[in-house]
Order: C-alpha cells, then structure tokens, then sequence
C-alpha cells in the first residue's frame, strides 16, 4: 500500500503544502488522509489527493473559507462542477465586493490626509545634535530591531524610528504585526520634539558602533543622520516619510498581567503545541501559532490541540520567540486583553522597553 501512496512529507514537497498545514486540515476534516498506521500514527494520502492538496492551496491563498472549501473539494472528487462553479463565483463576487468598499475607504482617507499636516514632520533644514549614552542606545536598538519591516510595499516601516523629545530618545520599529519600542537618556537637546526614521542597513552600522560605555554624538543636519563614537561615525540619509503615530498604536485597554520565567517559557513554546493558520492578515503567509491562556494561578500556558477558550489569544509563534529574545530579561511580563487585543511584553524594570504582537484568529 505504502509504495503507491505518499507520505506526508512527500505530499508536502509535491502540494506545496507545509507538514503542520497537513496534519491542521487533517484535523479540520478538510483534507483527511487515505490512510493513518494503527501503531505510529503516520499519515498516508492516495495518489488522488494530490490534486485535490493543490486545489486546497490554492484555494486558501485566494482567501476562500474552510467551510467553502470542503464544498469545493466535494464537489471536485464527485465531478460536480455546477456546484464548483457557483461556490467559486460567490467567493469572486466577495473579494470584489470587499476590493469595492476598500477603494471607497481608502479615498475618504487620502481624502482626510491631503486636509491635514503631520506636526511631528521633522523641517528638513532642521540640525539636532546631541548626547546618548551608548549601553542604553545598544539595549534600545537590541530591544526593537526584530521588528522593523523588510516589506518593499511600505517603505516607511523599513527603518527605526528615533523619536527626540526633551531628554528622552524613543526608539521604535513596526511591521504592523509586530511593535517594540525602546527608549535612552540624551543631554544636549533643549529644542522641539524630532522624528526621524533611521533606514534598517544604517540602524545596524550605528549599533556595531556601540562597543563600549562612552557617550556617543547623534546628530541630524537635514536629510543626514550620523553617529559618532570616537573617531568612528555611522551616518546616511533619512528615510523620507512619516512614522505611524506609534503612541496611539499603544493605548492598550486594561487586562491580565502574568510573569513569566522566560527560559520555561520560551521552552514550552518552542516545544508546545502549534496551530497551523493560512494567516491572510499576515500577507497571505502560512505560520505557526502559539495559543496562549493565563491559568487560574495566574500563569500563563501553551495551549494544546483542542484546549482553546474564550480567553485565550493566538500569536505568531516565530513573533513571540523573537519578542522574548529581544526583551532580555530572565523575567518578564506578559499582559493580555481581549482575544482581539495585542499581547504586550514588558520588562520589569521599566515600563519604557515594551513589545506588542498583533493577535491572530483562529479559524475556530
């Protein structure tokens, strides 16, 4: 039997579906194997059900619900193509109908943004100089680089944001999925509030600069930003556009806040149970989700299969491993809204150094 059909990783290979993407539409009875071994467990697909695997792919990138999906491929493995067709062209009909009030939405607000000036616009023939601790703007920089977009699409979260107001350097970076901000001590600057987005390649030549506990110069002469570490100095052009208004983005509503041992936890989420997600919110990339819940003693836990509740939150699981590297502590805290709401991740010892993952529904 074995020899005529695949295993599930070669169905994998073949399909263009990941292992963990199998064993979830496994789960969700979407595309169940022809065969399961009594004692391991091993997942068998007949030589059929590798067109219906691409379909299935296909299917989900095109945003298709799973409900409509078992449709689909019931009627393709009965050669009911009336009923393919139809579920097919209400699925088209949707998108169109969502692209239609998306360019209605979107012109109401270029609309609204062509009304209105961004006053934490830096002047372009404005120059900023002043002092920064290098330890302190090494830890920023460390605490917010991971979530700095690489998306060509959106140029102007692919940089790091320092934000100059009064003695305080914020440090921010966003992908829209995931935030950090991070913040350092200054001396010199007695002037207006100063936004800049330090582009990504740069950000990194000034933190390779930050080796020791001196002072370092940062300064910002119009389009050019600089740092100067002794007789070394990373420096560039600005990225030119504006940054999201990032202290709105982290008005959080009150929930629970847990502590955790971040070595347990971190294993427990690297060794935990996944879900598997074709996340459309997520740029139509598949990933791993770690689904979290705060247990009656107040800790937090790794769900596994079928343990879901109302309270309970998805994320990333690749989002969370790098947020819990990034915050540096052997001890951190967790804060959890509702199921919607993101999961903020705070030090201890400072409400100043915080990261934010958005949540991700579950198909459930």
């Amino acid at each position: 039997m074995e020899s005529e059909m695949r295993s599930i990783g070669e169905m994998a290979r073949d399909s263009g579906l990941s292992v963990s993407a199998l064993r979830f539409y496994d789960g969700a009875g979407v595309l169940v194997p022809a065969w399961v071994d009594p004692v391991s467990g091993y997942r068998w697909y007949g030589p059929e059900q590798l067109e219906e695997a691409r379909l299935l792919a296909r299917l989900r990138r095109a945003g298709m619900p799973l409900a409509d999906i078992r449709l689909v491929l019931a009627g393709w493995s009965s050669e009911n193509t009336d009923l393919v067709r139809k579920l097919l062209q209400a699925h088209l009909c949707r998108l169109e109908l969502g692209l239609s009030d998306a360019r209605i939405e979107f012109s109401a607000v270029r609309a609204l943004l062509e009304r209105r000036e961004n006053p934490m616009a830096l002047l372009r023939t404005a120059t900023v100089r002043l002092a920064v601790s290098a330890p302190e703007l090494a830890a920023a920089l460390d605490a917010v680089r991971f979530a700095a977009s690489t998306d060509p699409e959106l140029p102007m979260l692919g940089g790091v944001l320092f934000d100059i107001e009064g003695e305080t350097l914020h440090v921010v970076a966003t992908d829209r999925y995931r935030m950090a901000v991070a913040q350092a001590g200054t001396t010199g600057h007695g002037g207006p509030r100063v936004q800049v987005i330090v582009p990504s390649p740069l950000a990194d030549a000034m933190r390779a600069l930050l080796s020791d506990d001196a002072s370092v110069q940062l300064t910002v002469d119009g389009d050019r930003v600089a740092l100067e570490a002794g007789d070394r100095q990373a420096a560039g052009q600005r990225l030119h556009h504006d940054f999201p208004d990032y202290r709105r983005l982290v008005r959080l509503p009150a929930g629970h806040r847990a502590l955790v041992d971040v070595p347990a936890f971190r294993a427990a989420v690297e060794t935990g149970s996944v879900r598997v997600s074709e996340v459309r919110e997520q740029d139509g990339v598949s990933c791993d989700l770690s689904v979290l819940k705060v247990a009656g003693d107040g800790t937090v836990c790794v769900c596994e299969d079928g343990d879901d509740g109302q309270g309970d939150i998805a994320v990333n699981r690749e989002f969370l491993l790098h947020a819990l590297a990034a915050g540096a502590r052997d001890q951190l805290i967790l804060e959890f809204g509702a199921p919607t709401a993101p999961l903020a991740i705070r030090r201890t010892d400072g409400e100043g150094t915080f990261s934010m993952l958005m949540p991700v529904r579950l198909e459930n």
